[in-house]
């Protein structure tokens, strides 16, 4: 394992699905749906997905532009990595834990997201857990 390819592949795979959040809106008739809710819900419901992508986007910075100050055995480092891996490792198992699987189960398109989504937070934990573990 290249751990400093791997946390730029990391890093550009968590800007691309910021980036990919660009389609949510549409994809997810989020006009529609959040016209349900009361005006304050439907702010924080904004509000909360920018600051995931912007978070998406920080993570993802970091890790590509700076994958070599992610691999000094420093204290900071380990902190930062550890926060990562815990972050996509508890992702991980939301993606099985919380959404239900009536969502997905028997819908071609949904399990391909399900299982192609579930290998992405697979790998982002894999990655950050296995450089912390490398810095000893």
């Amino acid at each position: 394992m290249n751990p400093e390819l791997h946390l730029c592949i990391a890093g550009a795979l968590q800007i691309a699905l910021a980036l990919l959040h660009i389609a949510f809106p549409r994809r997810f008739h989020w006009k529609e749906e959040l016209a349900r809710l009361s005006p304050l819900n439907r702010q924080i419901f904004l509000v909360h997905t920018f600051f995931i992508c912007l978070v998406l986007v920080m993570i993802g910075s970091l890790s590509l532009l700076a994958p070599s100050a992610l691999l000094e055995p420093t204290r900071l480092s380990r902190l930062v990595l550890g926060g990562f891996s815990v972050f996509w490792g508890l992702r991980l198992l939301c993606q099985w834990f919380v959404y239900d699987p009536a969502l997905w189960r028997g819908q071609t398109v949904n399990t391909v997201v399900h299982v192609l989504s579930t290998l992405l937070w697979l790998y982002l934990t894999a990655v950050y857990l296995g450089v912390l573990l490398s810095l000893g």
